[in-house]
């Protein structure tokens, strides 16, 4: 049976903190729904200091931030940008539009058809995720969006340069110096300088994914993404360093992002709790992931793979690093995860920031039932069908007789048209 040797911070506390953001956020969006774009400018400047006259960046703007960055930042965007770009591309590619003919004169059949417009949120702050730019930027424009739009919160009152060369670069259409709940709900409701998109995609603060939220059904989501997560799966022959570094290179994410080590091994448990407070003492950004470690960090301790295997199912982790003899079993029998990284050669980093898979990745369990954001979240596979006279006649007096079952006398009005039309019988 598991062992927790390290607990994290208790749900009730985690459900007020929920309860505050969600009251906070229907509060902004219903003002939104009167005054789009007094609300925007109104939030830009409390939270951003941004006040700008058009928030939508120019062309001359938007070169001025590519000029600014060394060449080789620039050749690092593309690098990344271009692994994403193959395997979003790669994926495209399995997804075959579909006909067949299930009886004779009915034809059926699906296509894959690409959303008309996206709103890509990239978060900045602390840490402007240049990443993310491509995650959702490129993989958009593999897929075939007519129009994709970009926010992205300024950095100390100035378009972050790398985050907005990578947007550029990836293929945006629209670049818009916007964040938080104001700029999710811009893309969704639209303001005077930007028309609504269909789909709003993208991770962010707790605000962000709460406005997301909120805002399904006016417009699609990619998914609701919480505070990043990674579990790392580890047996004996993991090490203590390995773990700690792993998990701590992930709890720098914010003070709320939880952090789990599953493990057979007392040893390497101990070794990793010992080797998290040690380098806890010189990481830059120990403030943040020594907090989230204390809050949100936990250390379990299981009897077998057997065990270990069940209960990182039932963890269903964002990120689930294997640091074990043999990855790959957990890659034949793991169900729940948003990305696995198998083997002590890889790492979540990697995932993230270039690599090619996508890093917008489901958390709080949704990995139960949900993947991460791909080529096949922006299109939409949409269903026809064609009958030939005789198929209509055919198909009709099956129709008409269940929708008598039903009641539906429409519906059976609807088949026995046909009947009598194409079928030359009196229904």
């Amino acid at each position: 049976m598991a062992e927790v040797l390290k607990h994290g911070i208790t749900p009730e506390a985690a459900d007020a903190a929920d309860t505050k953001v969600r009251d906070t956020v229907q509060d902004i969006l219903t003002r939104m729904k009167d005054d789009p774009d007094g609300v925007v400018r109104e939030l830009s400047k409390k939270f951003d200091d941004w006040t700008p006259d058009s928030f939508r960046l120019s062309q001359e703007q938007i070169q001025a931030c590519i000029d600014s960055l060394p060449q080789q930042t620039i050749d690092d965007i593309k690098f990344a940008q271009k692994q994403i770009r193959t395997f979003a591309e790669a994926q495209r590619g399995t997804m075959h539009d579909l006909e067949v003919e299930t009886v004779p004169g009915v034809t059926l059949g699906h296509r894959h058809v690409p959303m008309n417009s996206v709103g890509c949120y990239v978060p900045g702050g602390r840490y402007p995720m240049v990443a993310s730019a491509h995650m959702s930027i490129v993989t958009a424009k593999v897929a075939g969006v007519k129009r994709i739009v970009a926010c992205t919160p300024p950095t100390k009152g100035n378009p972050h340069p790398a985050t907005i060369a990578a947007m550029a670069l990836g293929g945006a259409d629209e670049i818009y110096l916007l964040g938080g709940i104001q700029a999710i709900a811009a893309m969704a409701h639209g303001t005077s300088e930007m028309s609504p998109v269909d789909m709003v995609v993208g991770p962010g603060n707790a605000f962000v994914a709460e406005a997301k939220r909120q805002l399904f059904g006016r417009v699609g989501i990619d998914l609701l993404a919480g505070p990043t997560e990674i579990l790392v799966v580890a047996d004996d022959s993991a090490d203590g360093e390995m773990c700690a570094t792993d998990l701590l290179g992930q709890a720098e994410h914010g003070p709320n992002s939880p952090a789990v080590l599953l493990t057979t091994s007392r040893r390497v448990a101990q070794e990793t709790e010992q080797e998290i407070a040690r380098q806890l003492e010189t990481l830059p950004t120990a403030d943040v992931a020594g907090q989230a470690w204390k809050d949100y960090g936990q250390i379990i301790l299981v009897e077998d793979d057997a065990e270990m295997l069940a209960e990182a199912d039932r963890i269903a982790s964002e990120h689930v690093e294997i640091l074990t003899r043999e990855p790959r079993w957990y890659l034949e029998r793991m169900t729940n995860y948003g990305s696995l990284f198998l083997g002590k050669e890889t790492n979540v980093a990697y995932g993230d920031k270039v690599i090619g898979t996508n890093h917008t990745l489901p958390t709080k369990g949704a990995a139960r039932y949900t993947g991460g954001l791909w080529v096949g979240k922006f299109i939409k596979t949409v269903t026809y069908q064609e009958c030939t006279p005789e198929a209509s006649a055919f198909i009709g007096e099956y129709c008409s007789r269940l929708c008598a079952v039903e009641n539906f006398w429409g519906h059976k009005e609807q088949a026995d048209l046909r009947v009598r039309r194409y079928g030359g019988k009196n229904a």
